[in-house]
Formats: C-alpha cells, structure tokens, sequence
C-alpha cells in the first residue's frame, strides 16, 4: 500500500530505519542504550526513544513502572506522552530530530551500518553496455564547504567536466567540477537561466524556507551568491518559500510567482527581481489572482503565464488553469471543456508549438500518477491521449524541460523510492524513450530537484540542481542530449495531438509523412504513417514543394493577419488599463464623498435622537401639569361652595353665638304694637 507523501521528502520507512540504526535503535550489533545517551543529550534520547517505540511498536499499552528506576519511569513517560500520534508521522519527527541534533549523520552511517539500508532499484539500460567509457564507477567521497560553513560529502565519479564542451559522452549524467562556496542543500527551490548564469532562489532545508539568490555561471562553474539590496523605492521583504515558480523575464529580469510561506497571503503574490540592479520588487497585477499555493506549474506560452494545479495553505489540492498576461500584468481565471486532470501537486508541465499544453505526473497526499493530459490553447479543450513507448511510472516531485519536440523528465519519487530514470517525450508521437538510469543512491533520484536548458557551442545541455532524496543535497550534473529537434517551421506541421488518442511510434525509429490537406481556414497537416522507403517520383517531389509553398504564402498571411489583430488587442488593452486606472481614481473620490456623507447622516442621526429626547421629556411635563390644573380646578370648585355655604349660614343666624363669641352685641330687641 501506497504511504502518504510527507512535505519533507521521500521513503521515510527506509529512511528512518537507517537513522534508527545510526542513532542506536533497531538492533544494530553496534547499538546499546547507552550509547545513544552519549550522542544526544538525556531528553533528546528520550524523545527519540519515544518517537521510536511509536514508530515501531505503536501508542503505549504498558502499565507505568511501578519501580523507583527515574530512566524506566522517563522513557515510560515520554512514549506515553505521545498518545495515538501515528507511526508515520512517528517516522518522520525521528528522522526530523536526527537530522537537526546531528546534520552530518548519514556520512557517517558507514561505521554503524555494515550493509545499506536503503536499496533503491533501479532499471538497466542497455546502452550503457555499448562503451565502457560510458560506465559510472562508484563514486568516492570528500568535503566541500557549503554556505553556512558546514562540511557536506559530495560524490566525484570518474566522468568530471569543466565545461560544456569537454563533455564526449552523450545521454549520460556527469558532474562537472566547481568551486566558490555551494549553496545549502535544498529541495523544492526554482531555478532558472540567463546569459550563461543559473539562479536558484529559496527551497526547503530541513523544513526551514530558504529566500537566498545564488548563481552558479555556467562557463566557469563557480558558484557565487547574489547580494540582494534594498529597493530605493520601496522596502520590499522577500519571504522565504519553497515550492515556487522562477521565470526569466526581459532578459533582465526573473520573476517569482506562487510558492509555500511560513504566512502564506490569500492570494498568489509575483515578485520581480532586477538583474541589473539586484533589488526585489512587487509587481503589481489587475484582474482576479488565484488562490495562494505551492507545487503549482508555470510555463511560459507567448507572452503569457500559464498556471495549473498545485496545493494551497490548507493543503487542498487544485485542478484550476489561469493565466497572467505579462503585457498587461492581468489575470484571468480560464474555464476548460472536457475533463480536466484531477487536482494535483508537484508535476510537470510542458508546451508545444505555442498551442499545446502537457501535464504529465504529479501526486496526491497519498497517490502519484503517471497520467498524460493535453489542453489545447486554442480551443481550451482537455484531452487525454494515449501514450505509447515505455510508459514512465508515477511519480511527482519531478522536472522536465523541452529540447524541441523533445520533453526530458528527470527524477521524482513515488512515496518509495526516488526515480532512477531520465525519460524523454516525444511530443508529437506522444512517444516515451529511457534515456539514461543513474546507479545507485544519486541526487538525480530525488523529489524537488530543479532543471534548466543551457546551450554550448550550439549543443543543448541539461543542468539539474539539488533534490531530496533521503538526504538534502545540493549537487549539479548534466546532460547531453543526442535527442536532437524535429520541429522544422513547415514540414513538421503541427503535431498530431487530437482529443482522445495520440500518434503510433514509427517502424524502425523512423516516421514517414504525408501532407494530408482538410478544408476550412485552418487548413491543418496531419502526419500519416507510410513506408518512406517508397521512391517517390520527381513531379510528386515537386507537387509536394509547390504545396509547402503555397502552405508558406497562406500561413505567412495568417500571421500578419494575427499579428494585426494583436496589436490591436494589445492597443485596446492598454485603453483598458488606463480607463481601469481612471476608475480607481474616481471610485477613490467617490469613496472619500461617501465617507463624508456618512459622517454627516451619524451627526445628524445623534441630534434627532437628543430631539426626541427632549420631545418625550416634555410631552411627560405636559401630562403633569394637564394632571395639576385639573386638581386646582377642583380645588377652587370646592372653595367656592364652602364660602358659599358659610355665607348663607351666617346670613340665618343673625349671628347668634357666633357673634357673640366674636363679642358682637345682640340685636335691639322690639316691642310689641299693643305696649303702652
């Protein structure tokens, strides 16, 4: 069964079993308890034993110690700490610490180890067997000084170089001799080409993003790092990543687009580094730009960018295609038709004749691929055509670049082991060739490696760089190829690449054309499989040469007519651009009013609220004295009938004790008629 692809290299139940032994574990007859305390200190051996019973025998079961032995009780406790952390991961941190407390372990793995751990296979090639010369012996060590000043044990083997053009072997991988100071051993850098110059920019070193610039030159061999200095304009930050895409550009230029980060923005960030001036810049794009990620392809189409899959900060896997338009610097989200291939990372991608794009390989977190996939540009159509040749076996974690019509896929690995082959496409028979297989444990089998094109003396030359493999590594080797380009301007045509099925490999090595003419403006050529060694008669030679002229005439006016239209797109592009920037700015204006009017509408919402305060304040007033002159009223009614009623009362009595009370006198009394 398939084990999961960890982020940090490849195989880790090989792996950590020879570190296992190296540190002391795993029943080497050099190994004790012991003397793994004396290589590490107490609480590093302790975690490391633990991590080991994990690995091996899984959670803790046992019963804690009930002796009073501090060693038994510790190791009890740091196994028992881990839970139900699972073997691999188990695996991983083993080797992980390892490597930090002593990173030059593996050279020294001979003196515990009698036999290799680690066996990679490999598959024979048979022209190895055609010269003697051509064979690579087992290689010796000796110490070369890195960037950080550390010793690393490199490989010489019998084939050194000094250039290019010393090389007298073709399809063979040989390491040429360089010097200055290597840089730190790394995997998932990018690297890229410019005037005889390789640059390699950030990667992965034991699980630390790197955001060094280092080049190697490519005439003298001699590495050398590129001092960065500040942007007079603006202070630029680059992040150290791994996992990115590095593309010349301008022939000055290098961009950095995509790529892991310790923290990671939301979207994908491309980034300019200037050759003549060494200062990084951010550049700045329009349109909608993709989901930040790593693991992704870039390949240059035109003056274009094309992007596809790879694996974002949440470790979700894509299947999605935009392209960048370096022109206008504008992104732009394509939607496909057909089935696209399914979402994956670390694979490669590859164009051809400006309209095909490949995607071959790449993997999941547990599952790699050896699947081929073509979009057509034109019609934004996804194909899977049928390969032919020896079909290459999964892996991801690979590099390729094309010579021609000629795609070279070196490394990768396929969660066992790293890949020993070089294999080579061709992309018009959708054929596949072993080139070369590399013996034994080499940096060229290896996940994260980088390879670039280089040309000497009119000869292509391949140069890959660094790789994990096991070990992090940062050795250079290259290739000649004998693979020469097919793709001739008229009578290659375009390659036979229709939706569905690929092209059968010729007889003998040999291909025989005929020029086979549709209807339609297109006017395909479609290669036809025939028996070339037919002699063809001198009218069919010259019906054959005014055809290819009259396919010249037409496509020459085809392209002047494209290239009109271009230039009018480009000329429309650039209107659009600058009425975009006018938008930002009246948009920013218009932005700036809003806000004023907000400020305006809140200060004026708080004073209709302090009015309506004020408003129920007084309506509750109101009530009161509505309340009070009611009650007066009433109070005066009451007082006018009591004076009222004490009126009438002292108007009957006259008086009478009242009056006399208040010391009032009486009345007079009358006397009667009758009285003399």
């Amino acid at each position: 069964m398939a084990m999961a692809r960890a982020s940090s290299g490849l195989a880790y139940p090989d792996r950590f079993f020879a570190a296992a032994t190296y540190a002391g574990f795993g029943g080497s007859p050099n190994s004790s308890s012991k003397g793994v305390t004396s290589k590490f200190s107490n609480d590093v051996a302790l975690l490391l034993y633990a991590l080991y019973q994990q690995a091996t025998v899984g959670p803790c079961t046992l019963p804690k110690p009930r002796g009073w032995s501090p060693v038994e009780q510790s190791k009890w406790t740091s196994w028992n700490g881990l839970g139900n952390m699972a073997s691999i991961e188990a695996m991983r941190l083993f080797v992980k610490i390892l490597e930090e407390e002593d990173p030059g372990w593996y050279s020294r793995a001979a003196n515990y180890i009698s036999e290799p751990v680690i066996d990679v296979e490999m598959n024979h090639d048979p022209k190895a067997d055609l010269s003697i010369k051509n064979e690579i012996s087992l290689p010796e060590t000796k110490s070369i000084p890195t960037e950080n000043g550390n010793s690393v044990e490199t490989h010489d083997k019998d084939i050194m170089v000094e250039g290019f053009g010393s090389v007298s072997v073709y399809d063979q991988w040989v390491a040429p001799t360089v010097s200055g100071t290597r840089p730190k051993p790394r995997y998932e850098h990018a690297a890229a080409v410019v005037d005889d110059k390789m640059y390699v920019f950030g990667g992965n070193h034991n699980g630390r993003y790197l955001n060094d610039l280092q080049t190697l030159n490519l005439r003298n061999w001699t590495w050398s790092k590129v001092e960065v200095k500040p942007n007079s304009e603006a202070s630029v930050i680059v992040t150290p990543c791994a996992g990115h895409s590095l593309i010349p550009w301008e022939g000055n230029k290098l961009i950095s687009i995509a790529g892991h980060s310790k923290d990671p923005s939301e979207v994908v960030n491309v980034k300019a580094f200037d050759l003549q001036t060494n200062t990084w810049s951010t550049m700045k794009t329009y349109g909608k730009p993709p989901v930040s990620r790593g693991g992704q392809s870039v390949t240059v189409v035109g003056g274009t960018l094309v992007i596809f899959g790879g694996q974002d900060a949440n470790r979700t896997l894509l299947n999605d295609l935009h392209i960048l338009d370096l022109e206008t610097m504008t992104w732009d989200e394509i939607d496909t038709i057909g089935v696209s291939p399914s979402p994956r990372s670390d694979h490669a991608a590859a164009v051809h004749a400006e309209r095909y794009l490949l995607i071959f390989g790449g993997g999941t977190h547990a599952t790699c691929f050896n699947d081929l996939h073509v979009l057509d540009l034109k019609t934004m159509e996804w194909s899977r055509p049928s390969q032919q040749g020896e079909i290459p076996s999964p892996r991801a974690g690979h590099a390729g670049v094309t010579v021609g019509e000629s795609w070279f896929i070196v490394g990768g690995g396929d969660n066992k082991s790293g890949v020993s082959e070089t294999v080579v496409l061709n992309m018009s028979t959708l054929s596949w060739s072993v080139v070369t297989t590399a013996e034994g444990r080499v940096p060229l089998a290896s996940e994260g490696l980088s390879l670039v094109l280089s040309s000497y003396n009119g000869e292509d030359v391949l140069v890959s760089f660094g790789g994990y493999n096991g070990r992090y590594n940062n050795e250079v080797n290259l290739l000649k190829p004998s693979h020469k380009s097919t793709l001739q301007a008229t009578m290659s045509g375009i390659p036979a690449l229709d939706s569905g099925s690929g092209v059968q490999n010729a007889t003998n090595g040999t291909r025989d054309v005929e020029l086979e003419f549709e209807g339609g403006q297109d006017g395909k050529i479609r290669e036809i499989s025939m028996d070339n060694n037919h002699n063809h008669n001198e009218p069919q030679t010259n019906e054959v040469e005014e055809v290819s002229e009259g396919l010249i005439s037409r496509l020459k006016a085809e392209k002047e007519e494209l290239e009109s239209q271009l230039n009018k797109e480009k000329s429309q592009s650039l209107e659009l651009k600058q009425e975009l920037i006018e938008a930002e700015s009246k948009n920013t204006e218009l932005y700036k009013e809003l806000q004023s009017v907000r400020g305006q509408l809140a200060a004026e919402q708080s004073r209709c609220f302090k009015l309506e305060v004020d408003v129920a304040e007084l309506r509750q007033k109101l009530q009161t004295m509505d309340t009070l002159q009611k009650e007066l009223e009433i109070l005066q009614r009451q007082k006018a009938a009591s004076e009222e009623a004490y009126a009438k009362q002292k108007q009957s009595s006259g008086g009478g004790v009242w009056g006399w009370l208040a010391g009032q006198p009486p009345p007079p009394a009358q006397k009667p008629n009758n009285a003399s």
